[in-house]
């Protein structure tokens, strides 16, 4: 199972996690996020990241060019669309030859035949817990409710994970193809805890 550590911007515990090995690093643009990287971090610190670990931004409801000119910036490998894009717009992004990852708020009411008009434009889709701010909530969903997933396409769950939860992984169907932990493992918004996420590789290699 890969690994996405999220909302990281201080630049020498980004260089700590890294040595860690995680499949991918998110860095947030959205300004609205109290883990806003740009201005914290450098192309040049990510040029020197580990070419296995997938640089991804992660952007919501941003115009197609802003998006553009950051993949450019920073090299990113990925991009995760946080907000209300369309189809479209999703195509667009990947004709950039990045990886996108659609994320999907899910909670009781959500209808996962609503993936269906991504499956052609999204290269994985991502499954947050709904609630009030843009990812990086602290609570998990119902992860039975992922038992109604029943598209091909790999999916990173996301949505308060933490080192008891992740012991559960296993139990989860579909399995997913990722994780992604943000909040669960930070001493403060942007600045995750090296040791916990230590005890996370090894739980997280383990199933």
């Amino acid at each position: 199972m890969k690994i996405k550590i999220c909302g990281l911007r201080d630049p020498d515990n980004i260089r700590q996690v890294a040595a860690l090995g995680p499949d991918y690093m998110g860095f947030i643009f959205y300004e609205g996020s109290k883990r806003y990287a740009e201005g914290h971090i450098t192309p040049e610190l990510l040029v020197e990241l580990p070419q296995s670990i997938k640089k991804t931004g992660v952007f919501v409801n941003a115009p197609f060019e802003s998006i553009k000119a950051t993949v450019e910036k920073y090299k990113l490998d990925a991009v995760q669309l946080h907000g209300k894009e369309s189809p479209r717009g999703c195509a667009d992004v990947k004709e950039l030859g990045v990886e996108v990852i659609k994320v999907f708020s899910v909670d009781d009411r959500f209808v996962f035949e609503n993936t269906l008009l991504y499956e052609s434009s999204a290269d994985y889709f991502l499954f947050d817990t709904k609630g009030q701010e843009y990812g990086g909530n602290g609570i998990p969903f119902d992860w039975e409710l992922l038992t109604g997933y029943l598209s091909p396409k790999p999916y990173f769950l996301s949505g308060g994970l933490n080192l008891e939860n992740v012991k559960h992984l296993d139990k989860v169907r579909p399995q997913p193809y990722a994780i992604d932990v943000n909040s669960g493992f930070e001493e403060e918004p942007g600045l995750k805890k090296v040791e916990k996420l230590k005890e996370l590789f090894q739980l997280v290699r383990k199933v």
